[in-house]
């Protein structure tokens, strides 16, 4: 509150604080190879193996951070409930979508409106850091868009190799983002550092020679969670007439 120099400074109001609970959930993988191949080969199978092993758990979470039900998993930012209404009128946990203005595609008449609405619902103060995500599918469809000068909207950021832009705000592409049909979730745009927090352990690895004779068990346990911490930093833009 504003106040004079002699005014008297009643108290203001008190931010309040919740528990937000993120739990770890546990992914494996147990591949086994003989003894004697690990011993006569030439190659280093072992840590080929455990170089795997980590490419198949990225490829186990990632749709998880997208779509999991957060039972054993990371909780999916697109499984929340969303609404059309700005941020002070949605409820916790309620994320804001902007529809397309058609079922299962852009509106035919400025396709592309939707998603300037969705960069200025996300406040100015989120925007600084904010990126685009879609699967290859759904970004090939946004590259054709053009502007009333027919111009693209998409442009390559020089500054980023082969990244590109859209209006402005890098895009990323996550092939675990789901295509485009009729009310799908299939673009979003956050500031994902503040909308979306993963916890995420280091892999343990056992090496089990003894419960599977003559086969050596590369045991490895990562515990990760996932779930969406800032539900106004986050939009989704629905394919649906509203």
């Amino acid at each position: 509150k504003w106040v004079s120099e002699t005014g008297a400074r009643d108290d203001t109001d008190t931010p309040e604080l919740a528990l937000l609970t993120i739990p770890n959930h546990e992914v494996y993988a147990a591949p086994k190879a003989t003894q004697r191949i690990l011993d006569d080969s030439d190659f280093d199978i072992p840590t080929w193996l455990v170089t795997k092993i980590g490419e198949a758990f990225g490829e186990t979470e990632g749709p998880a951070f997208v779509a999991g039900n957060g039972v054993g998993k990371p909780r999916g930012f697109i499984t929340y409930a969303t609404a059309a209404t700005a941020d002070a009128s949605r409820p916790w946990k309620t994320l804001q979508h902007i529809a397309t203005g058609a079922s299962g595609a852009f509106a035919a008449s400025s396709p592309a409106d939707c998603l300037i609405d969705t960069v200025h619902a996300l406040k100015a103060a989120y925007r600084n850091g904010a990126a685009w995500q879609m699967n290859s599918k759904t970004f090939g469809t946004v590259r054709k868009l053009k502007d009333g000068q027919g111009n693209y909207l998409v442009e390559p950021d020089m500054r980023e190799g082969l990244r590109y832009r859209l209006l402005g705000y890098p895009v990323v592409e996550n092939e675990d983002m789901p295509d485009i049909a009729a009310n799908s979730l299939s673009i979003a745009l956050g500031n994902w550092k503040r909308a979306y927090v993963i916890t995420d352990r280091n892999i343990t690895l056992l090496r089990d020679p003894y419960t599977k004779k003559p086969y050596v068990v590369f045991y490895s346990v990562k515990r990760v969670g996932g779930d969406v911490r800032n539900f106004d930093a986050l939009k989704l833009v629905k394919f649906a007439a509203a």
